[in-house]
Order: structure tokens, then C-alpha cells, then sequence
């Protein structure tokens, strides 16, 4: 048996019980970090062993493809023949109609059909795709307590936090950095509110890329004595409506967007 090119063929080797014990909320979600090397194969208790051990051991001459991310969420889409759409809709508090739910994407409409189908007012990227499938398949429909936390005081946060704090809240810096007006009106222009008086700053605002993984963006220009900062916080309940791999790609694929945005209005990125 080759290595497996996506997750679904992860989850076919799985025993699909959902029963939880690895820690994830789904075997499909296993599946996903496997795929990303997040997981071991081996941390199913009902997988059996030879398996596991095929699926952990990596040639060493194998390179990582740039079609994984598309993988992945050709799996995600597959998997939404499996669920009712109606039920789902309930849980996460989307909306549901004519065959399709539908829930706000940075205040735009996001809508999947039955077959897996996405439709949206705004271009459909990886980085929102994939969220938007684990949230309507894994998320528990926590509603946002309005109390913020940085990205590593989310569950397994922590170890992915420098990464995090490079791809999304440095590249996000060098930005308003450089182009601070537009920085301002770009956060604005994808549904934004105003943050509570104790979060604000210079320029700050609550976006919803889920409606219920509101992320807060916080950046203070640069004084006499200080530097610029930028901070961008979650709600604590996000790793309940969401996984962690998801929130980060929340995270970095909106600065990915920003940056591009940049450069498009003549900002020229360093690196």
C-alpha cells in the first residue's frame, strides 16, 4: 500500500466510531491531522499497529505536495454527502434553505450544497473553505462568551503559536506598517464592529470570518518610545467551534489576503 495522498484515504484505514479517545472530535478530523503530521497514526487506540506504523513512517526521500491543501478539502466537501445538512445547520446557527446552508464569511454568504458544492459572493480560497467544512462538520455551535485569549491559550495553541505569530500577526504588522490607511479601511471593509473600550486602540476591530470564531485585531501605531504592535485575539470558545489547524489558517490566510491587497495599492512586501 503507497502512502496516502489525502485524508479521506487516512479515514478509510480508521474504524470511523468518532469514539473520541485520540482527542479529536471526529475520525475524519484524525484523519486531517494526520495528513498535516499534527497527529500519529499510532494515538488511535483502535487502529491496528502495522497500519498505524505504515501510515507514521515517512520515506525520508518524500516530498510534501503542493495539492495537499486541495486534497484535504476535496475530502471535507466529500464528507458533506454523510451529514444532513438541516441538523448541521441547527448546530452551528446557519441558515438552511433550498438545499443549502448558509452561514456569513467576513459578512459575505458562504453556502454548501448536499453534494459538497461551495457558493459564495466572495472568492472561494482555501484558507476560508477549509474552516468553513470543519465547522460545519465538527463544530459544537458554542456561541462566543466575548472573552478574548491569544491564539496559544487556545488548546494546542501553544506549540504553534510562533508560527502563527510570524504568518499572521507580523505580516499583518508589515502592513499596517507601511500602508497604515488602507490597513484601516480594509479591516473595516469586511463587516468589522467596534471592539469594547478596554481593546481599543489605534486601529481595532472584531471581524467574524466564522459567525462564531470572531477574531479581534488590535494595532497601535508607533510613538516616540515605542515601536508598532499588533495583536490579533480569538474567542475563547473557538476551539470548541473550530480546530486549531483551522483557526491558524483563519489567521494567516486573512493576513495572506491583506498582503495582497497591499501590494495591489502599491505596497511593496519585504520578503
Amino acid at each position: 500500500m503507497g502512502k496516502p495522498k489525502n485524508a479521506f484515504e487516512i479515514y478509510k484505514l480508521l474504524e470511523k466510531s468518532n469514539c473520541g479517545e485520540c482527542g479529536e472530535k471526529t475520525c475524519l478530523a484524525f484523519a486531517g491531522a494526520v495528513l498535516r503530521e499534527r497527529r500519529k497514526a499510532s494515538e488511535c487506540p483502535r487502529l491496528d499497529p502495522q497500519t498505524a506504523k505504515m501510515l507514521d513512517d515517512k520515506d525520508p526521500n518524500e516530498k510534501g505536495t503542493e495539492g495537499e491543501g486541495i486534497s484535504y478539502l476535496e475530502t471535507l466537501k466529500s464528507a458533506i454527502s454523510g451529514i444532513d445538512l438541516a441538523v448541521a445547520a441547527k448546530r452551528i446557527k446557519a441558515q438552511y434553505a433550498a438545499g443549502r446552508l448558509t452561514i456569513k464569511v467576513m459578512g459575505k454568504d458562504f453556502s454548501v450544497d448536499q453534494k459538497g458544492n461551495l457558493f459564495s459572493e466572495i472568492h472561494i480560497n482555501p484558507w476560508i473553505a477549509v474552516p468553513f467544512l470543519n465547522h460545519l462538520l465538527n463544530g459544537r455551535g458554542t456561541e462566543p462568551t466575548g472573552d478574548w485569549v491569544s491564539f496559544r491559550e487556545l488548546k494546542e495553541g501553544r506549540e504553534r503559536y510562533p508560527l502563527f505569530s510570524k504568518r499572521c500577526e507580523q505580516a499583518l504588522k508589515q502592513v499596517a506598517d507601511v500602508y497604515t490607511d488602507l490597513f484601516d479601511d480594509m479591516v473595516h471593509l469586511f463587516g468589522g464592529r467596534k471592539v469594547e473600550p478596554q481593546f481599543r486602540s489605534d486601529i481595532s476591530v472584531v471581524l467574524h470570518p466564522l459567525p462564531l470564531v470572531p477574531m479581534m485585531v488590535c494595532y497601535w501605531l508607533p510613538d516616540e518610545e515605542m515601536a508598532s504592535s499588533i495583536n490579533v485575539f480569538f474567542d475563547k470558545t473557538a476551539d470548541e467551534n473550530l480546530d486549531i489547524d483551522s483557526v491558524f489558517d483563519l489567521g494567516v490566510g486573512f493576513a495572506r489576503m491583506a498582503r495582497a491587497i497591499g501590494i495591489r495599492h502599491g505596497f511593496a512586501a519585504n520578503g
